[in-house]
């Protein structure tokens, strides 16, 4: 069962008993520093630290108790079912671990100098990134992660990293990587090359090159070595004192060996994409086999789908359970599925099938009501069926009968999509329809906030000129030659504005409403019209509204009365439909859902720090429950300037299914093109409306939390009141029972929804996973980039109740646990000193990292409270495509492309030591975009990008790069345009040279560095968790 490849190394003590379940040990989240060192070490404040200032911890580790392995997370609190539970009792029972000394306050460097942070908010509010910043997601934005993991902190091992070559290199047995600690007896230099490039100050550890295949690593580690790890930083540098317990804290005196550590022998994110593609890219991947890994989210290939819905519509942390729950509890790696139901198909993979069994409907199991596919079995000479869910017997009806050939399948299995493949549609019945009558087509009212300052920046007249190219593009059936969505039109300030476009009208007229307490629609016949047939109107209204507010001076908005007003409008005419809102001031003005400015920064790095996140007022929850139930959906437009609460304006759109897009300090000659694709875009994607959504599976395992932009009125139906192609919900599955390895795990989900045309239909899409009672098969089968937005979904639901520094010590303790069970359980035996990981886990510390330092879960003086809010929204409905990219930028360099060529570059790993001056790089996370320029940039590229002589010459104002007509300047553009194509929201290009005020920003993007106001580098996380392990081991 030993599962290790790469590295061969002295026998390592027999495994510890008890790593399922040992007490867990909470720290300060990922700080080594304040991990369970023994009585006597001394403590500075470490390089991943999150404590608040003057945060003390527990003296004890808590015994394992429901808060740690209960079925479903910490139910103990008095919320909701919580993955993250609180910090333990102090003084609970004792443990095997040394006990806590208090630690010291404040972890995270405090900030080179307020000087610093005040010339960043200088140059942040010049490109529009202060505290209104353009949306720009901080640097190592990585999701975080469930909680009920143990902290485990051991020595500060520098991890030595594997070679990375795919497969084996030593070892027979499945791969891993293994990393040596500081200490290793000293080895021929390593032929890796050394980064000529200005990077890190050498880490002052005795670092060991990897050996060459074969060559056995010694350990041993002197004690008196300090181990001072971490490239150097503005902001402090930090150190862990002491190597074992027990050596003694040398705080001062040079180290005694210095090896710089060579950051290509630490996992590479970018090498492990790299690899994917060049084994499974270009590929078809079918998807006959029950339980197979697909390529990662990556790598393009084509999917034909034979019988599992296909990786896009669902992905799993794990494509093996485990068979019990106490294996489950042992490795700590979450059971979960992210599944996209409305995912978008390339044109090379066959659309979904609709089947149509009339007025029949769907077969269905009759005992748990599972849709027929491909996991029923057929007996007696299929006149019957057996549920692949529940075991159940059922009769198929008459109209469903079908002969059996030799092998016991029926003679038409590939004619009928249900029988062959993983996802198909069926069209429902009236039974699956409210009042038991077809819906009535969708309807989409767009909503204009006309106060004075959307007047005089002339937002209001872009959105009505913008608004007569996009109404053409309203989302059709592909069948149909025009779309059945009907059009209304509000504007508003305190007030608000009902507006009559009937076709036989010649001049659009408007009602007023002011009574914004009890909201109420004026008009029923003429407000929401084909658009086609009252065209003329229309336009003469969007014609006519910029000049007929152009002297109104109100600068005061509501808000909770405009989603009131537009959902009425839908509940009158009896059909589900979307609110498109254009807003850009905090509501100040007397109505329900008014707010106040509460953006306290004394708040931050306290316990009460999560009340930011915390909507203020509790109408936009129940605003948003009357949404759903109404099947209306809400997409704001945010255009702040100054604080408007996102926290709480952001309650509705999330909760309904809508999307959240924030353009702050929106200028018109910089920003408009962003926010027009970002409209076309979402006017014109694939959605459907008024959705139930069911995760059913076979027994043994269910559902029982769900995170997305979604509403729960009890324990398994997931309401939206609609939901596109870019959102995902990530479901997290417990045992209830044993799984067998036979019969394996099945996921069926069912969304009923309403389409753009008015049609009821329910989408399947069915998976089987396989079950396993050995841990290796669990680990060899995980998806790390699933388990990361698994991990940050989690995360950030729990921001909204416990304090930010528990949840980063519960990441860190989750993310040693999986790998210390691994080490102890499937790794063959090795040194102490090394860090071992499996193969398909190998860069969950690098993401995991990233996500740890976040903004959302690490505050940083230069991230506005709404930016956090915006961010902790967005990565909620994110598929893992998104989030892979989000948390792990994409960094290209632009100097090395080949003109001839339509592929993009190599990307390169984000770290500062990977740019060059000569160079010219490109970054993407998904919201941002940035072109980096060296200062020695050749002046061929610059005239050829920007059609100016030199470095000196190039404006960093511009959003959008020039139009020159050459071979660079046309494959950059081309590439930028390949980066966008997939994602859901327009980046905003940043230009950025180097050395210059902006390029702080761009920094904060190289998320295997050290952040600027803590957070660890990679390498420091690495020792982290190597730490913590061991500690947990011994």
């Amino acid at each position: 069962m030993s599962q290790q490849g790469y590295v061969a190394t002295p026998p390592y003590s027999q495994s510890q008993p008890g790593i399922g379940l040992s007490p867990p040990h909470y720290g300060h989240y990922g700080d080594p520093s304040h991990a369970g060192s023994p009585p006597g070490m001394m403590k500075p404040a470490g390089p991943l630290g999150a404590a608040a200032p003057g945060g003390m911890l527990p003296q004890g580790p808590s015994p394992p108790g429901p808060h740690q392995f209960g079925q479903n997370g910490a139910h103990a609190q008095g919320h909701p079912p919580q993955r993250f539970p609180g910090p333990p009792p102090v003084n609970s029972a004792a443990s095997s671990y040394a006990p806590y000394s208090p630690s010291t306050p404040s972890s995270y460097p405090s900030p080179a100098s307020t000087s610093v942070i005040a010339q960043l908010g200088h140059q942040l509010s010049a490109m529009h990134i202060n505290s209104y910043g353009s949306g720009m997601a901080p640097p190592g934005q990585g999701p975080p992660g469930p909680p009920s993991a143990p902290l485990f902190q051991g020595p500060p091992q520098p991890p030595q990293p594997s070679i990375m070559q795919p497969g084996s290199q030593v070892l027979p047995p499945p791969p891993t990587t293994a990393l040596n600690g500081p200490g290793a007896s000293p080895l021929p230099p390593s032929t890796h090359r050394q980064d000529g490039l200005p990077g890190p100050a050498p880490l002052n550890a005795q670092y060991q090159p990897p050996p060459p295949p074969g060559q056995t690593l010694g350990t041993g580690y002197s004690p008196q070595q300090a181990a001072n790890y971490g490239p150097q930083m503005a902001g402090g540098q930090l150190s862990y004192p002491g190597g074992f317990p027990g050596g003694p804290a040398q705080m001062a005196g040079p180290p005694q060996l210095q090896k710089k550590l060579d950051p290509d022998s630490i996992p590479s994110p970018i090498q492990v994409i790299e690899n994917d593609r060049a084994t499974r890219g270009g590929q078809v991947y079918a998807t006959n086999t029950r339980g197979q890994v697909p390529p990662l989210v990556t790598t393009d290939c084509v999917i034909q789908d034979q019988g599992n819905a296909s990786p896009r519509y669902i992905r799993c942390t794990t494509y093996c359970f485990p068979c019990t729950s106490d294996m489950a509890k042992q490795a700590q790696i979450p059971l979960a599925a992210v599944i996209k139901p409305f995912a978008t198909i390339p044109s090379n993979e066959t659309p979904l099938f609709l089947v149509n069994h009339g007025e029949n409907g769907p077969v269905r199991c009759n005992r748990c009501k599972a849709y027929m596919c491909p996991f029923m079995q057929f007996i007696e000479g299929g006149r019957r069926y057996q549920c692949g869910f529940c075991n159940c017997v059922n009769d198929v009806p008459p109209f469903y009968f079908q002969h059996l050939d030799h092998i016991g399948r029926r003679l038409d299995h590939y004619e009928k999509p249900e029988l062959s493949l993983g996802s198909y549609e069926y069209v429902a019945t009236l039974d699956y329809c409210r009042k038991n009558k077809p819906p009535n087509p969708p309807a989409f009212i767009f909503m204009i906030d006309v106060s004075y300052s959307n007047i005089k920046n002339g937002l209001v007249k872009l959105i009505c000129e913008e608004l007569k190219t996009v109404l053409e593009k309203l989302p059709k059936e592909e069948q149909e030659d025009t779309s059945a969505i009907r059009v209304g039109f509000i504007t508003y300030n305190k007030v608000l504005h009902f507006f009559n476009v009937k076709s036989n009208l010649a001049q659009p007229q408007m009602m007023v409403v002011t009574d914004v307490g009890e909201v109420f629609v004026p008009l029923l016949d003429g407000f929401l019209v084909n658009y086609q047939e009252s065209q003329s109107v229309i336009h003469n209204l969007l014609d006519q509204i910029p000049e007929m507010f152009a002297d109104s001076n109100e600068n005061e908005t509501v808000f909770a009365p405009v989603i009131q007003a537009g959902m009425e409008a839908l509940q009158a005419a009896d059909c589900p439909g979307k609110l498109f809102i254009f807003h850009s001031s905090l509501p100040t003005a007397e109505a329900p859902g008014k707010l106040k400015n509460r953006d306290d920064k004394k708040l931050i790095n306290t316990d009460k720090e999560k009340i930011l996140f915390q909507p203020q007022t509790n109408v936009y929850d129940s605003l948003a429950k009357d949404c759903v139930a109404h099947g209306c959906c809400v997409t704001l437009f945010l255009f702040p300037s100054q604080y408007v609460d996102v926290a709480s304006l952001g309650l509705v759109p999330q909760l309904t299914g809508g999307t959240l897009y924030k353009y702050n300090n929106f200028q018109m000659h910089m920003d408009s093109q962003q926010f027009l694709n970002d409209l076309r875009n979402d006017i014109e994607k694939k959605i459907g409306f008024d959705a139930i959504m069911r995760v059913r599976t076979s027994t043994g395992f269910r559902a029982t939390d769900f995170f997305g932009g979604i509403f729960m009125n009890n324990t398994t139906d997931v309401e939206m009141a609609a939901i596109d192609c870019d959102k995902a919900v990530t479901v997290e599955f417990k045992h209830d029972d044993k799984l067998g390895e036979d019969s394996g795990a099945l996921i069926q989900c069912a969304v009923l929804y309403t389409t753009v045309g008015g049609q009821r239909r329910l989408r399947i899409h069915n998976l089987s996973l396989n079950c396993s009672s050995q841990l290796a098969d669990l680990y060899k089968s995980c998806e790390t980039d699933a388990l990361i937005n698994f991990f940050a979904k989690s995360a950030f639901k729990a921001v909204l109740h416990q304090p930010l520094k528990v949840i980063r010590e519960i990441l860190v303790n989750q993310t040693a646990h999986m790998l210390a069970c691994y080490r102890k359980n499937c790794a063959s035996p090795s040194a102490a000193s090394q860090l071992i990981l499996p193969d398909s886990m190998k860069v969950l510390p690098v993401y995991m990292n990233c996500l740890l330092k976040n903004c959302v879960l690490l505050s940083r003086p230069e991230i506005s409270t709404d930016e956090r809010a915006y961010q902790r929204q967005l990565v909620m409905t994110m598929g893992v495509a998104d989030s892979q990219l989000f948390f792990y930028p994409q960094l290209l360099p632009i100097h090395t492309l080949d003109v001839k060529s339509t592929t993009l570059p190599a990307a390169i790993r984000c770290s500062e030591s990977r740019l060059s001056e000569e160079g010219i790089f490109l970054l993407a996370n998904g919201l941002n975009m940035f072109l980096w320029l060296g200062v020695s940039s050749p002046p061929e590229l610059i005239q050829g990008i920007f059609n100016v002589p030199s470095f000196a010459h190039v404006s960093t104002d511009m959003t959008l790069l020039p139009e020159v007509g050459n071979p660079y300047s046309q494959t950059l553009r081309m590439i930028m345009s390949i980066i966008q194509q997939k994602r859901p929201y327009s980046m905003k290009l940043t230009i950025v040279k180097q050395r210059e005020q902006p390029e702080m920003v761009f920094r904060q993007f190289l998320v295997e560095d050290k952040g600027l106001y803590g957070g660890s580098s990679y390498v420091d996380f690495l020792c982290c968790v190597h730490k913590e392990i061991c500690q947990l081991l011994n």
